[in-house]
């Protein structure tokens, strides 16, 4: 999903409707009743992806570790909208529905008070980002990646996932 779709999105819950919408049409996105069981099992997924990358951190394999951050988030964004009543094959349509049910414009007091109940722009984009990150690890010749970014990816991720995990618990 290109940045200028990604703030319509955020900016609209008409387009966030209409995008969804379509997504059931073609049977990318399925309603299905919450189930605890693969609640957890995309959460122990997640974690098991975040444990990946702590074991390989220090071995350079920087291109992995952005493919386990990814993962990670990506199976924590499926516990959530699973808990939602959703299911879905497609990380767009995960997407969509992750800024529907969970993102929420706040202000900085809001974001105090209610710190781990939604998601925030910051974490939308940077569940996008990392989605980039992990194609360019994943299909390009490219194996190494600045330490720098990669320890960035990893903070953010295990920031992302605690917050997902916090959001499950609440809710």
């Amino acid at each position: 999903m290109n940045e200028y779709y990604l703030r319509k999105l955020l900016s609209s819950r008409e387009e966030q409707d209409k995008k969804i919408s379509e997504y059931i049409k073609q049977g990318i996105i399925r309603e299905e009743e919450p189930n605890k069981n693969e609640i957890e099992g995309h959460m122990q997924k997640a974690e098991h992806n975040i444990k990946f990358v702590d074991k390989i951190s220090n071995l350079g394999y920087s291109d992995w570790i952005i493919v386990g951050c990814y993962y990670c988030l990506y199976h924590a964004a499926l516990s959530l909208i699973l808990k939602k009543g959703f299911s879905s094959k497609n990380h767009d349509a995960t997407l969509c529905l992750l800024i529907k049910y969970y993102y929420k414009e706040i202000t900085e007091e809001e974001i105090e008070l209610i710190n781990f109940t939604f998601l925030n722009n910051e974490d939308i984009l940077f569940y996008v980002e990392s989605r980039d990150k992990r194609r360019d690890a994943s299909y390009s010749t490219k194996t190494a990646f600045d330490k720098s970014d990669v320890s960035k990816i990893i903070l953010k991720t295990r920031l992302l996932f605690n917050k997902s995990k916090s959001i499950l618990e609440n809710e």
